[in-house]
């Protein structure tokens, strides 16, 4: 007997809960690449300005770390309380990556401490940034196993189910299913993109706020190349994600694109609303989907009038795939255009309303995250197991959920306003110009 209003307040604090700790695993993920490279660049050009910029991202970066532990352990116990009965199911299955995960984060965790408590002990600074090395990857290959886990409940396999049994169990088969390597992907990529352009909106409001010293403009320039790759990469890697969809969660797509009926030669709907079960003010891409689906304009493409009713996701992931692919293009566009005008020496990128749009970008790029995510688990629906469990059927019965909601909803605000408040008395007490000095003065050099 499913208990709706259990069921309820479980997708809404699961929602909740993911959608914080995503913005602290995003930010986990990809800044330790940003620190390694930052570092590695100062070494190579032996620039006391790349070298600082690791030094200040690292000191930010373990305060994100710190919630991220809280945030991931509160996603951990509310898989056990939410949803006992997925649990029950898939924790035979696929637990090899979860604890896999933690080892990970471990690994991780020891290599960072030994990197901040060993800054300017080595007089070979290159031996300092191998210590930085299994902190990337650590942080990686976090993101890798735990996006295993939410890949299987997209395409589970690995075990067989006789009578209610689990039997013939092979966790790594299960790892490795059909949507790991597309999701595995584009998750650790735009975390990447992501991060770079948090650090790049952060050096473009201090520009903006005034401070023209030449360690912002550094960081602007480098966080804007590295997120034009990752952009780029982000995109790519979606493409292979469509077609992922296309030949193993088709009702998915088709969701996502408001294709109802299967036609060949299928066009790509963006934007536009629903009036009666008819598009209305959308822009359609002629023949794009087909192409997005199976390279081929061409090719058919599933509809919605294949599956049945009961199985199809809802209608609204459709804004959901919107804001992601708008804010991605967006972004692709201003990091290449601030890219050529560094090259040519555009006055533009240097002006305030452009300045505006990069910091804009920070906050865009992580709404893309969460677009991204709410599509992939809404997306998903009715199903927590695809084919195998329904989402009502994992839920737990118990009617404690709301309470549970309203402390963690709660929690989450401390940690949040915690954050903030933190980590800008941490550089408005220590700006950049008096560190400089300061390390000037140790090494007897210019401060400048």
């Amino acid at each position: 007997m499913v208990n709706e209003e259990a069921l309820f307040f479980s997708r809404i604090l699961t929602e909740l809960t993911l959608s914080f700790h995503i913005i602290y695993a995003t930010i986990g993920v990809g800044v330790p690449l940003m620190i390694m490279i930052a570092q590695w660049v100062g070494i190579k050009k032996n620039d006391e300005h790349y070298i600082l910029l690791a030094r200040r991202w690292t000191r930010g970066f373990v305060i994100t770390v710190a919630v991220g532990v809280v945030t991931g352990t509160a996603i951990g116990l509310q898989l056990s309380l939410l949803w006992p009965n997925f649990m029950e199911l898939a924790g035979n299955v696929i637990a090899l990556p979860l604890f896999m995960e933690t080892f990970a984060f471990f690994f991780e965790a020891i290599f960072l401490g030994i990197y901040l408590y060993t800054w300017d002990r080595f007089e070979n600074q290159k031996k300092h940034l191998l210590l930085l090395i299994p902190v990337a990857v650590g942080a990686s290959f976090s993101a890798i196993f735990i996006t295993m886990v939410n890949a299987f409940m997209n395409a589970p396999q690995g075990f067989e189910l006789v009578d209610g049994q689990l039997v013939n169990i092979n966790p790594i088969v299960a790892m490795f299913n059909p949507a790991m390597p597309t999701k595995v992907a584009h998750v650790v990529v735009t975390a990447y993109m992501t991060a770079a352009f948090v650090l790049a909106s952060i050096a473009a409001f201090r520009l903006l706020r005034g401070s023209n010293h030449i360690y912002h403009k550094k960081a602007l320039s480098l966080t804007m190349k590295l997120g034009l790759i990752f952009s780029i990469a982000a995109a790519v890697i979606g493409d292979f994600s469509g077609k992922y969809l296309a030949e193993y969660q088709p009702e998915k797509l088709a969701a996502a694109e408001w294709h109802f009926d299967t036609e060949g030669k299928a066009p790509l709907i963006l934007y536009g609303k629903l009036e009666d079960g008819e598009v209305k003010y959308a822009i359609k891409l002629p023949f794009a989907l087909s192409v997005l689906a199976h390279s081929d304009p061409t090719a058919e493409v599933l509809g919605l009038d294949k599956f049945p009713e009961d199985e199809i996701p809802p209608l609204y992931i459709h804004y959901l795939f919107d804001t992601m692919v708008t804010i991605g293009v967006w972004m692709v566009v201003l990091s290449f255009v601030f890219w050529v005008g560094l090259k040519r020496r555009w006055r533009i990128i240097h002006t305030k309303w452009f300045r505006w749009l990069v910091v804009l970008g920070g906050p865009l790029s992580i709404l893309a995250i969460e677009a991204g995510w709410w599509m992939a688990e809404v997306g998903r629906q009715p199903w927590v197991l695809r084919g195998l469990m329904k989402t009502a059927d994992g839920a737990t019965s118990s009617n404690q959920v709301d309470l549970m909601l309203v402390l963690f909803a709660g929690l989450y605000v401390i940690l949040a306003i915690g954050t903030i408040v933190i980590l800008s008395r941490m550089f408005r007490k220590n700006p950049v110009e008096r560190e400089l000095e300061d390390r000037a003065v140790e090494k007897g050099g210019d401060p400048r």
